[in-house]
């Protein structure tokens, strides 16, 4: 009977086995629940790399610039060339990338030889070297090519033309310049006619006029070119000249060597920079014989190409002029303007040597900082304000001959359009002494 019962005991174990084994598991009933979330993951997924594909304005870019000369030792391409640093600083994904002493003959080679190396966008910076960058423009569509204005005015979709508004800050220079002179003679050892010299010329004149005016003295500005621009020998020639036969004892220059600033120095006259802080960037002298100096920020002018650039733009603004209204920021916060007079690393009315200033009438400093302030917000402007009177001397361009001496070419309170500052201006203003 116990065996009986046992064998009952042992079927009854195994039989509720068989049914255990041939029920659904209870276990896996929450994976269905899962999925779902699962699911939901999946489009996120398959839409990551569409959002993570690189945007136009995420992708790198390489500036090439091309400087006519050396850099070292010279203004205008180390200004060109400080531009180019401070854009690769503020942007991670830009590089800078240069050749010096490039002629018209090398510009395209060098330029092409750029573009293979990954140069997206490719600087002349001289007009007369950069010009043949257009011929090239339309083989390379995806890359921008720029250069500087002189006189053409020449563009194409992708060849975009630039010059900074220096006359403005060349004219608060001329001020301090018209207030410094004991002698009377103000000397520019210049580099040769051109429509962007004789702009510039300009902005120094009216700044040297109106403060003569204003404190009543008779004021001769001398002119003597060099013919070309960046010969040191000739220009310190043609500086020591200008102190020794013409009594200057103001100097300044349209060229890029440092002999004008030498014989300065040795002949102990003012001297006022041009395009670069010389004392504060390249430690030029010092503000004993440097009385002001502007400085030329081209990567403002820059910064707007290398950002239509970035962001895809196939239309890029082609004429870039801007002046002391446009700014941008630095990598390390600092904001700039265009263009802007400084010495020593100061700016606005600082810069005013302090062995100058005592010489310097109240009057005139404050509207050095009044004009200033003024061209900062846009509210004025001295090629505006004042009327062109032509000096019978400049440079004749096809079609365009010289105004004759004393035609009043533009008048008072009439703004200039920029192609006609930039095209069209070719004559010395009057009371221009221009020595042969």
């Amino acid at each position: 009977m116990n065996k009986k019962f046992y064998l009952l005991l042992l079927t009854l174990v195994l039989a509720s086995l068989f049914v255990a084994a041939c029920q659904p598991a209870a276990e896996p009933a929450p994976a269905p629940t899962e999925a779902p979330a699962v699911a939901t993951e999946a489009p996120a997924a398959t839409e990551a790399p569409a959002a993570t594909e690189a945007p136009a304005e995420a992708e790198g870019a390489t500036l090439a610039i091309e400087h006519f000369s050396i850099i070292e030792g010279t203004t205008w391409s180390g200004a060109h060339d400080r531009a180019g640093k401070r854009i690769a600083e503020k942007y991670d994904n830009v590089d800078y990338v240069y050749r010096e002493e490039v002629g018209p003959d090398l510009t395209v080679p060098y330029a092409e030889e750029l573009i293979a190396d990954g140069a997206d966008i490719v600087v002349g910076n001289a007009e007369f070297m950069g010009l043949p960058l257009k011929d090239i423009a339309d083989k390379y569509p995806d890359v921008y090519f720029v250069s500087i204005i002189a006189s053409d005015l020449t563009t194409k979709r992708n060849f975009i033309r630039l010059f900074p508004r220096q006359y403005q800050a060349l004219y608060l220079e001329g001020l301090v310049a018209g207030a410094l002179t004991e002698t009377g003679n103000i000397g520019i050892v210049s580099a040769f006619p051109s429509g962007q010299v004789i702009r510039r010329q300009a902005g120094f004149v009216l700044g040297v006029q109106d403060a003569a005016e204003m404190l009543g003295k008779d004021v001769n500005v001398y002119v003597k070119y060099a013919g070309d621009w960046y010969l040191p020998q000739e220009e310190r020639d043609i500086a020591a000249t200008l102190v020794d036969q013409y009594k200057v004892d103001v100097l300044t220059q349209q060229t890029d060597s440092g002999s004008p600033l030498d014989v300065a120095t040795e002949k102990g006259v003012w001297f006022v920079g041009k395009d670069m802080d010389i004392v504060g960037f390249y430690g030029w002298s010092n503000t004993d014989t440097v009385a002001i100096s502007f400085d030329t920020r081209w990567e403002v002018l820059y910064d707007q190409i290398v950002q239509e650039w970035l962001a895809g733009e196939k239309n890029p603004e082609t004429v870039l002029y801007l002046g002391m209204d446009s700014s941008m920021t630095l990598a390390d916060g600092t904001e700039v303007a265009t263009v802007d007079i400084m010495n020593d690393n100061k700016v606005g009315v600082d810069a005013i040597s302090p062995k100058a200033l005592p010489m310097i009438p109240q009057e005139i400093v404050d509207l050095v900082a009044q004009r200033r302030e003024q061209m900062m917000k846009g509210e004025w402007d001295p090629f505006t304000e004042h009327a062109f009177i032509s000096n019978g001397t400049g440079l004749e361009l096809e079609g365009l001959p010289i105004p004759d001496k004393g035609t009043e070419v533009k008048p008072a309170g009439e703004e200039p359009t920029a192609e006609w500052l930039l095209g069209e201006f070719n004559f010395d203003l009057e009371g221009t002494q221009v020595l042969e």
